[in-house]
């Protein structure tokens, strides 16, 4: 595919919108960008930008498509707003950076999709990689957009993609060598409009791959089990409940991996640091991924004994007063936040709430189990989740305006040898741009909380 010279318009300023446009310029494209925000909103993004001749349509909702040859759009916007609807009727074709990459540039590809545990699942063969010797990049969903590290990359450089719906959602010529479905569960059924269609989109993961080609799929998830009567990929199942003739699962408190003759021992649970049966699930993803990849066992041990998570996932901010705090703004669905939740003993003293996607959250009060002792609310959902748990005869919630007023809620209540846990069960738009900015708003509140008492007593 040749974009010299050719018109295209690159919908969104945000991260990979700024790197779809530092590519596009290196391959000589015409770039127009659009966003809906004032040039003042981006004024940042417009900054990286400035050594590049970009016709910027700033404010609006809507451009003329007259000589536009093709749009590469940010996930996060929908197909059914009115300028990809009237690209559709022009034919022009609209795409996301995943799919654009890989036609330009044909490297390897690893493609990570599930509704939870991409990230962790990612990072961690990202560094199962690395730490074998092999140049990977981490890209797609996390990183700094994928065209840009594409187009300075080697021909021999693999590529890792955590794969989002969003970003499935367009794509049509997408083919990984490795793809994985961790797991499906309902989510982002305000963009997708259904379930169906939320399934569909993580299906074109795997949807031109061919008998070259490899795909790891969760055996314990029936619908993701499923899948393989669709696929022509050699499919590698792997299992936490189940001893699998062929594939990875765990036997006599070790991870295994059998190729249908004899079993191999990967690694004992007892050498893994990241807390949850959820993080088995992505442990066992890569090492799928990585043995497909014909990656050294002993190599493979090594990196996952030394793994200590990702950040905004569980993760472990401080210990003030004998009550732990943890940060687990990654999880932007009910599914999330149940693993969440069922990782850590009670009494856990939770933060929840934020963007509404269109969720129902009665699941999620049935798996409190009796641990949640105080449930601390904030954002749009905060008024929904409040009523499902009044149903279930939940005491103790309040509904606070920000983080501040949370953490500091969360002090007052937490009893010796808590769990406090933000893990909002939805998403972080509205009050903030994305899961990170809240996970680091929280951390700050509780670097916040541990200075002021210290200032107290000295």
């Amino acid at each position: 595919m040749n974009i010299e010279n050719k018109n295209i318009l690159i919908l969104g300023l945000g991260v990979s919108g700024v790197a779809s446009a530092k590519a596009l310029n290196k391959l000589k494209a015409n770039i127009t960008i659009n966003d809906s925000k004032a040039k003042e909103e981006l004024e940042k993004h417009i900054e990286e930008l400035n050594n590049i001749d970009i016709r910027y349509c700033l404010g609006v909702n809507n451009i003329n498509l007259d000589n536009i040859d093709l749009i590469v759009k940010s996930p996060g916007i929908k197909n059914s707003v009115p300028i990809i609807q009237d690209a559709i009727k022009k034919d022009i074709e609209v795409i996301t950076d995943i799919e654009l990459g890989y036609r330009l540039f044909k490297n390897k590809i690893i493609a990570i999709t599930g509704t939870n545990g991409k990230t962790t699942a990612t990072t961690l063969v990202g560094r199962i990689f690395k730490d074998a010797g092999i140049n990977a990049h981490i890209s797609g969903n996390i990183g700094i957009g994928i065209l840009w590290e594409l187009v300075n990359s080697k021909k021999e450089d693999i590529f890792i993609i955590e794969s989002s719906s969003f970003q499935l959602e367009n794509t049509y010529d997408f083919k990984p060598n490795i793809s994985t479905i961790i797991n499906l569960k309902s989510d982002h059924l305000d963009w997708h409009g259904n379930y169906e269609n939320y399934k569909n989109a993580k299906m074109k993961i795997f949807k031109n791959q061919d008998d070259k080609d490899f795909t790891i799929l969760n055996y314990d998830d029936l619908e993701v089990r499923e899948l393989e009567k669709q696929m022509k990929s050699k499919t590698v199942f792997f299992s936490g409940r189940e001893k699998l003739k062929n594939g990875i699962f765990i036997d006599c408190n070790n991870i295994v991996y059998s190729d249908g003759i004899k079993n191999i021992n990967i690694i004992k649970l007892d050498d893994i640091k990241i807390p949850g049966k959820h993080n088995i699930e992505n442990i066992m993803t890569a090492i799928g991924i990585a043995l497909a990849f014909d990656i050294d066992i002993n190599s493979i041990r090594k990196t996952i004994s030394e793994f200590e998570g990702v950040e905004h996932r569980l993760e472990f901010v401080d210990e003030i007063e004998n009550v732990r705090y943890y940060n687990d703004s990654k999880g932007t669905n009910i599914a999330a936040s149940i693993q969440a939740i069922k990782s850590l003993d009670g009494p856990i003293i939770l933060i929840a709430g934020g963007y509404d996607k269109n969720s129902t959250y009665d699941e999620f009060i049935e798996a409190f189990d009796g641990k949640i002792s105080a449930l601390i609310l904030l954002g749009q959902t905060a008024s929904k989740i409040k009523k499902s748990a009044e149903k279930y005869d939940i005491k103790n919630i309040y509904i606070v305006n920000n983080m501040k007023e949370a953490v500091n809620k969360a002090y007052s209540l937490a009893g010796y040898k808590s769990n406090v846990l933000l893990s909002p069960a939805s998403a972080s738009w509205g009050m903030y741009n994305n899961y990170a900015e809240r996970g680091d708003d929280f951390k700050n509140r509780v670097k916040n909380l541990r200075r002021n008492l210290n200032d107290q007593k000295s």
